[in-house]
């Protein structure tokens, strides 16, 4: 039931927000230039890796000039990626992830490889036993404001109560949040 319900909310979230995704490439490509998708490897269910596709809101060898992690005051990110990042729109493309089977749209969020020595290899195991989400409990919980230890714990209550429930209390509670302070 989660499945097609990833699928049917992902096929009506890309028809609405299509104009506001071709608004994000044009800003993205005239303020910063091609490519306008960025894609990062993250660690998905099971943890298998695979590409999550984001709208590119900072430099492109953002990478190469700084850590996995990004600071409200990072200079890496650019004019129209403040935007992008405070609205959540560069994260839209991830619609297509989910279409993909490489996430949902509640889970835990996909960490990068690098990451993987942050946690016990128990609580490794049981964050990875479900599919990364677009959104999670920590994401309306804390937003970007979360220490290590409180998205951990956010994201091991979910998987261990993960319902049909929960993840439309999850996607109601992520509207809200999308109102007020963005992430970083």
């Amino acid at each position: 039931m989660k499945r097609l319900m990833d699928i049917l909310l992902s096929l009506a979230a890309l028809m609405v927000f299509s104009p506001v995704m071709l608004a994000a490439a044009v800003a993205t490509l005239l303020d910063s230039g091609a490519p306008v998708f960025y894609q990062q490897i993250r660690v998905g269910r099971g943890g298998r890796e695979f590409g999550m596709y984001k709208f590119r809101s900072m430099v492109k060898n953002a990478a190469a000039i700084g850590p996995y992690h990004t600071a409200s005051d990072d200079p890496r990110i650019t004019r129209v990626g403040r935007l992008l990042r405070t609205t959540s729109i560069d994260e839209l493309p991830q619609l297509i992830n989910v279409l993909k089977g490489e996430m949902s749209l509640v889970g835990p969020r996909p960490d990068v490889p690098a990451q993987r020595g942050l946690y016990r290899d128990a609580d490794f195991e049981q964050r990875v036993s479900v599919r990364p989400g677009i959104t999670g409990l920590a994401q309306v919980l804390y937003r970007s404001d979360a220490i290590g230890t409180q998205r951990l714990d956010a994201d091991l209550k979910y998987t261990r109560e993960v319902s049909l429930w929960l993840d439309l209390k999850i996607m109601w509670l992520t509207l809200g949040r999308l109102s007020g302070k963005g992430s970083n």
